[in-house]
């Protein structure tokens, strides 16, 4: 077993016998040895199901909207991905921060238990890394309480918009015969949308019925009202995480439209990562007399 792993465990158990938290959020080993799922420990005795392995890659931030209203402290693990998901629900006054207690955990990058379980091959070093472990440019916690583990060299993302330059690339035309054809595939099963940090709302626009927004058909157009309405939703807010497009049933690449947000927003207003800089609000959260005015 892991050093990590170990000394989580024992801060998990420590802040449960002190009564600190409530309970604390992780993740356990599943029923296969792919799955490292969440899992909520409420007592010290249950520490011993924590692990922290090649599979730990769900994001666990979203569920402290879970929290909103209630008393009591929650303790989360957080990977460098998962820490700026806590600042985008800090930043969006979704969830107290004096009511969080953060345990960060430097991460080298994870597996996708979806490739692992396509190529069956058993052996967790003969998967690759997540498409979006791949893209990581902030593999260490960006806020936390303490931090378990040393830090990992940070690397840059050249190629971040590479995705985005080739559907620019494409004619109008293509474009929309591109995504038509993407959101024909849609269930509406809404984990896109669960999963992300970004959609914290406490009532969404698309479960509400009065008015209805979208229609029970699941319909091309329904479908691209739906995602093109939450890509401008999450737009100047989206941290990149790459959970929506990992949780994807049908693997539509939502994160190539996020992008090209960002990339937009980016020419726009310069520079800008999301949920690294607590203290930094988004482009579209702020106003600066520069900002640009050609449609005015």
């Amino acid at each position: 077993m892991s050093d990590t792993v170990n000394k989580m465990r024992e801060l998990a158990r420590d802040l449960l016998a002190k009564g600190e938290v409530k309970y604390v959020i992780g993740w356990e080993k599943g029923t296969l040895w792919f799955q490292s799922p969440p899992v909520f420990i409420t007592s010290p005795d249950e520490v011993d199901r924590l692990v922290f392995d090649d599979f730990a890659i769900n994001t666990l931030v979203t569920y402290l909207l879970e929290e909103r209203g209630h008393e009591g402290k929650v303790a989360v693990f957080v990977k460098g991905c998962d820490s700026r998901g806590l600042v985008r629900l800090l930043q969006d006054k979704s969830v107290d921060r004096d009511r969080v207690y953060v345990i960060g955990l430097p991460c080298s990058g994870k597996k996708d238990p979806n490739q692992a379980m396509e190529m069956n091959a058993g052996d967790a070093s003969q998967i690759p890394l997540a498409a979006k472990c791949q893209e990581c440019t902030h593999p260490n916690p960006v806020i936390s309480d303490v931090t378990i583990g040393d830090p990992v060299p940070e690397k840059p993302n050249q190629g971040r918009f590479g995705n985005v330059n080739e559907l620019e690339a494409k004619t109008p035309d293509e474009k929309y015969e591109f995504w038509a054809q993407e959101y024909s595939k849609c269930l509406r099963c809404f984990a896109c949308r669960n999963v992300c940090p970004a959609c914290n709302c406490k009532e969404c626009l698309f479960d509400s019925t009065r008015p209805r927004v979208l229609g029970k058909a699941n319909t091309l157009s329904e479908n691209q009202v739906y995602h093109l309405t939450r890509a401008f939703h999450v737009a100047g807010r989206c941290v990149e995480c790459g959970e929506c497009e990992r949780v994807c049933p049908v693997g539509i690449p939502i994160m190539k439209i996020n992008k090209k947000v960002i990339k937009d927003i980016n020419d726009l207003f310069g520079p800008y990562e999301a949920g690294v800089d607590l203290e930094t609000a988004p482009p579209l959260g702020q106003y600066k007399s520069e900002d640009p005015e050609e449609f005015m």
